[in-house]
């Protein structure tokens, strides 16, 4: 990191500029190397309870409330995600970023109104004071003629087409490789359907009724992005050990899945502490977001984390950011409010909180 180095007794420390919809905070963290997480703090919980009836559904809400509050990352397994779909997925994601760079420029984000297409390693900065983020990265957003919940694309709402993201191009661009927007779309959907199914766990881990936020996930914030982390040769990996693959932040909507391959390189923020957060074969990772700690009146936790390729081979992970209707409302929970905790927050629509964070 590009920043001064403080000693406080055998506490080396540095500063971190984060972006927030408000403007940059800064936040003092240990130079430490990192360290494992422990099961106890980022927990691996089982949701086959959550395809059972109430009292299983409410045993996995208990798990899903206590890592919300405590660290806001957790492991699942047990998820019903095929790994054929993710299998096939990867693939896809491998052969894109295998193409020499003028295939990957046909679907490339200087054509997008809305964050989507092909960026380049060394083009997004994430955190001010940390390098520029090395990895390649190709992202979609919502579209209701993909949404698995069948929709009428002739009664969509305006209010709501107004927020739709979705752009054709990043299929039209990928027209040459075989199976491509079917097997990134099916991926999409899946990570799509649960969520849906997770995000009625998190309503019962907030007291709420278990359908509380099906009406504003009906044209959803769902948001699929490819990152590819290069590789590099034993003589770069000693040369840019503060280099960042994308660096410190946190996610903007609701929650995260994510599918991280085995070559590991996810760190999360405990206090002034690095964690690492190593992949587990068959789970995927989730994380609370920015639009859902503000709704928890900061009950949840979207916890500061980055991720590097410190290693010869590739890395890569696939993460879906689900929120809520763009165009929808939304204040602190009623169940988050109390006489001695006031709501912190005033209402604002999930679209106008992400466009905030959009433009710093």
């Amino acid at each position: 990191m590009s920043t001064t180095t403080t000693l406080t007794s055998t506490l080396q420390t540095t500063q971190l500029q984060l972006r927030t919809a408000y403007g940059p905070v800064y936040r003092t963290v240990s130079t430490a190397p990192p360290r494992d997480c422990t099961p106890d703090e980022v927990p691996i919980i089982d949701l086959t309870g959550i395809y059972g009836d109430l009292d299983e559904r409410l045993r996995v809400a208990a798990q899903v409330c206590k890592a919300a509050q405590d660290i806001g990352f957790f492991y699942i397994r047990n998820h019903g995600i095929e790994e054929d779909i993710i299998e096939r997925a990867r693939k896809q994601l491998v052969k894109f970023f295998e193409q020499p760079l003028e295939a990957k420029e046909l679907v490339s984000g200087q054509r997008s109104k809305y964050f989507n297409g092909y960026v380049p390693s060394g083009v997004s900065h994430a955190s001010p004071l940390e390098s520029k983020d090395d990895r390649e990265s190709f992202s979609w957003r919502y579209s209701p003629e993909y949404d698995p919940e069948p929709k009428d694309l002739n009664a969509i709402p305006p209010e709501v087409n107004a927020y739709v993201r979705g752009e054709e191009f990043v299929w039209e661009g990928t027209t040459h490789m075989p199976d491509f927007k079917e097997d990134v779309l099916r991926y999409w959907q899946a990570c799509l359907t649960l969520s849906r199914r997770l995000v009625r766990i998190f309503a019962l881990a907030l007291d709420l009724p278990e359908d509380y936020f099906d009406k504003v996930t009906t044209y959803p914030g769902a948001d699929g992005v490819f990152n590819f982390y290069r590789g590099l040769t034993p003589e770069a990996i000693e040369a840019t050990k503060d280099q960042v693959g994308i660096g410190s932040h946190t996610d903007l909507q609701c929650f995260t899945l994510l599918w991280q391959d085995m070559n590991g390189g996810l760190q999360v923020l405990k206090g002034r502490e690095w964690l690492k957060v190593p992949p587990i074969e068959g789970t995927f990772v989730v994380n609370i977001g920015d639009y859902l700690m503000r709704l928890t009146n900061d009950r949840f936790l979207s916890t500061v984390h980055r991720a590097s390729n410190h290693s010869e081979h590739d890395r890569v992970s696939m993460p879906f950011f689900f929120g809520f209707n763009f165009n929808e409302t939304c204040s602190v929970l009623p169940t988050c409010v109390t006489e001695s905790s006031p709501a912190k927050y005033e209402p604002i629509t999930c679209g106008d909180w992400c466009q905030l964070r959009f433009q710093q």
